[in-house]
């Protein structure tokens, strides 16, 4: 079925407009899984089954991208440490442009259990890490230790950097967590869901919608797809940062006039 007929079915059982949906039809926002392996909570957001795979209503894409976002900027404006999770091979790019924009802690190779259930555990090891990079870096390490040992190091250093060099801004438990593929990631959501902390997913029919606060139905294993939410991501971001620096410069004493009489006399 071609993209043409398939935003006519959108429009015709939505209502959708043909305007709105072209830029996910184009990213293929609407593909879903087989019948078979769709959770039955997901079926309000499949609009239509062609060849076997459920078509996602881009509808309730929208809507409820428009909610996730509003809490994204929501949680930015004030001061909130948003984490990103995206390990599969065509989330890895966005989900590591947005964290290398806004210096967000991020996961992008393989989710280390209790990150947030044992997160001070965690942060040792991540100020362990901390520490080898630099000792290492500087050469401080070269007159107490065999050239044997200091190899040893660099292995232990890489391996922490593979699995913790995301994580270096995660300075507290987060704010919020932002996931592609909960499927894929359930661990993550999980341990967010122990500690109550809100979680936003990009998710196909195959999730679990009751384990996610902001789910936005969508193909969250095509890259071009991920880069559609992704950069809806980045919008509410920024948004959430100019809305914060909005709030601290009305919150700013402004200085007086230079020449001006100080008050009171004084």
């Amino acid at each position: 079925m071609s993209e043409d007929t398939m935003i006519t079915t959108q429009n015709q059982t939505s209502g959708y407009p043909a305007e709105g949906s072209r830029e996910m039809m184009d990213a293929g926002v609407f593909y879903g899984r087989k019948k078979s392996k769709t959770n039955p909570k997901m079926r309000p957001f499949v609009i239509a089954n062609r060849g076997g795979i459920e078509i996602i209503n881009l509808q309730k894409t929208e809507e409820m991208m428009d909610q996730a976002a509003a809490f994204i900027k929501e949680r930015v404006r004030n001061n909130g440490l948003v984490l990103l999770v995206g390990t599969g091979p065509a989330a890895q790019p966005s989900v590591a442009a947005l964290a290398a924009k806004f210096t967000l802690p991020n996961v992008t190779t393989r989710w280390v259990g209790g990150a947030i259930t044992n997160f001070r555990v965690i942060q040792k090891r991540i100020e362990h890490l901390k520490t080898l990079r630099t000792d290492l870096a500087s050469g401080a390490l070269a007159a107490k230790y065999t050239k044997k040992e200091r190899l040893s190091m660099e292995r232990e250093m890489n391996r922490l950097e593979e699995l913790m060099g995301g994580l270096e801004h995660l300075t507290k438990e987060p704010d919020l967590i932002i996931v592609i593929d909960p499927v894929l990631h359930h661990t993550a959501v999980s341990e967010a869901n122990t500690k109550k902390i809100p979680v936003i997913a990009f998710a196909n029919v195959d999730a679990d919608p009751d384990k996610i606060q902001y789910l936005v139905p969508g193909n969250d294993r095509a890259k071009k797809s991920i880069e559609w939410f992704a950069e809806r991501v980045e919008k509410a971001y920024a948004a959430g940062i100019a809305a914060r620096a909005a709030v601290d410069a009305a919150n700013t004493p402004a200085a007086p006039a230079e020449g001006a009489a100080p008050e009171d006399g004084k």
